[in-house]
């Protein structure tokens, strides 16, 4: 019989579930230690937030087939280690969907009428009413970060509250935004009109201290934020100075930048702020409808090997996913890439396999460059939904065959259309297994992808190189490789320098102001997960 070990604790009636088939142990206070000694004896894991399966706990797994997350977040595991050795990866995505919705307009009312700080002062023996005057929601203007499942429900529940909905963002288009009776706004509008800010958004480092110093300044003198999403999305210290001068009234966070937050300068503004302890996804139904949801995911995957909600490689046919070898990675680091060069709403993406690689099979590499574009700015993404998920927010997705190829036997171009952009990238994987970019739209490059990079755009002229990269030595970032690619002497130019660093938007502000740059773009291929070919 195969065993499964659930590592946290985990409601009662999903152990059930996998204890009529299966041999359960159920340890949720097990040590990292003991983890580390016992996982060899497991076909399955089971864990919550609390339990970290580093890498040394995966390659000791010589049984593991497959680890279960109950819940949405998987920080807390090796993914690429886990597919790097054949294990499949599971999450619960909708399980605390509507737990984590309710949670963030319950701290929205609790803002609007002072709820903790009334019940603090009752419960002293006070009756001070006239200190605990609130504010309505009716007809104020309510805007949404992020429109995924989580920020979708809110926005039904605000609306059905009588509050004006504003959201931005990118995936979503009109006709979307209309389907959902809310306005769709850009971002630089969402600061003025909002009374109230919630976030839906996934930490990336497009949205990093998103709410900082300068967009909280362009914000309605009075506004309330709350942020029940992932931590590190707002400045913290920003915000808290913010509230203490007044323009800022008060906020609400379920989410730190380090949790518990024990320095945040959060923790001294007393009744002007709410805080609860990352409780989005801490109910009942929640609890159990997670539990429920992965356990019968294990238990149906070790039994049949399908599974629904996999955040790796497994449903895709291991021949196909084997004989793609490395292109399963340049697809979705192409999607990436161009997602992050684009500009606007995504409207198509296109796959094309040319040469000797159009006789394969190919449609894994429409999923895992779909996957490496939509999570670039969506949270929760997998291989699985990277296509419902593309369709609800109204993104085409072709993938296509061509004989003919341009320089190598075997290449792959992957074009993003926006409403008022195009990104075209081509690649290939060169003899000794090597991926290489050739081309970014029409100029042609001798591109090895990195973990981070930094793209400019800019006109060939002397000088360009220093520029940059005096830039980058002041803010001691280190520069690994280059890559330059141009139509002709003295026109565009489109430069790559693979980075060793993490490279700050404040950084990337100060590189866009030089003369000569006309865009510059961070990339980040860290996320991705790396298929062995």
């Amino acid at each position: 019989m195969q065993r499964v070990l659930i590592a946290d604790d985990v409601n009662q009636e999903g152990r059930k579930i996998l204890s009529q088939s299966l041999a359960v142990d159920y340890l949720p206070e097990i040590s990292a230690a003991e983890l580390l000694t016992s996982i060899n004896q497991y076909d399955a894991l089971l864990v919550r937030s609390r339990t970290k399966v580093s890498a040394g706990v995966i390659k000791a797994g010589k049984k593991l087939k497959v680890i279960g997350r109950a819940g949405v977040g998987v920080d807390n595991i090796d993914i690429n280690t886990a597919t790097e050795c054949g294990i499949v990866v599971l999450n619960s995505p909708e399980g605390n969907t509507a737990s984590a919705a309710e949670h963030a307009v319950a701290l929205m009312m609790s803002l609007a009428r002072h709820i903790p700080s009334a019940d603090k002062s009752m419960k002293s023996g006070c009756w001070e009413r006239k200190h605990f005057v609130g504010t309505e929601l009716f007809n104020k203007t309510l805007a949404i970060l992020g429109m995924g499942k989580v920020g979708s429900r809110v926005a039904h529940t605000a609306a059905a509250l009588g509050m004006k909905v504003i959201v931005y963002d990118p995936f979503v288009t009109a006709e979307r935004a209309t389907e959902l009776n809310v306005q769709k706004v850009p971002l630089d509008e969402v600061w003025g009109k909002a009374d109230f800010i919630s976030i839906h958004v996934p930490q990336t480092n497009e949205t990093s201290k998103l709410l900082n110093k300068t967009t909280l300044a362009k914000m309605k003198r009075g506004v309330r934020i709350i942020n029940a999403a992932r931590g590190g999305i707002i400045d913290e210290s920003d915000l808290a100075d913010a509230i203490e001068s007044g323009h800022v009234a008060a906020a609400a966070f379920d989410v730190f930048e380090t949790e518990p937050p024990a320095d945040s300068p959060l923790l001294r503004l007393g009744n002007k702020v709410i805080l609860t302890p990352h409780l989005g996804a801490s109910t009942h139904e929640a609890q159990f409808n997670v539990a429920i949801d992965l356990a019968e995911q294990i238990r149906d995957f070790l039994e049949t090997g399908i599974a629904r909600s996999p955040v790796n490689l497994p449903l895709m046919k291991p021949e196909a996913v084997r004989e793609l070898g490395k292109y399963i990675w340049l697809a979705e680091a192409m999607g990436s890439i161009a997602c992050e060069l684009a500009n606007g709403e995504a409207s198509q993406l296109e796959i094309v396999a040319k040469g000797n690689l159009a006789t394969k099979e190919i449609s894994p590499l429409a999923v895992v460059a779909l996957r490496g574009m939509l999570a670039k700015r969506i949270d929760g993404v997998t291989y699985v939904n990277a296509h419902l998920i593309a369709k609800n927010h109204g993104i085409q997705v072709r993938h296509s065959r061509d004989n003919q190829t341009d320089q190598f036997q075997e290449e792959i171009t992957i074009t993003l259309l926006t409403d008022n952009s195009k990104i075209s990238l081509t690649g290939t994987i060169l003899a000794h297994d090597e991926p290489l970019i050739t081309k970014i739209n029409s100029h042609p490059i001798n591109l090895y992808p990195a973990k981070m990079m930094l793209f400019t755009s800019h006109t060939d002229q002397p000088g360009m190189v220093a520029k940059i990269s005096s830039v980058l030595a002041k803010h001691n970032i280190n520069i690994s490789n280059m890559s330059l690619a141009r139509i002709a002497a003295r026109e565009d130019a489109v430069m790559v320098m693979g980075l060793d660093d993490l490279l700050a938007q404040s950084v990337l502000k100060e590189i866009e102001n030089l003369a000569g740059i006309r865009k510059a773009h961070f990339v980040s291929l860290e996320s991705l997960v790396h298929v062995p070919s």
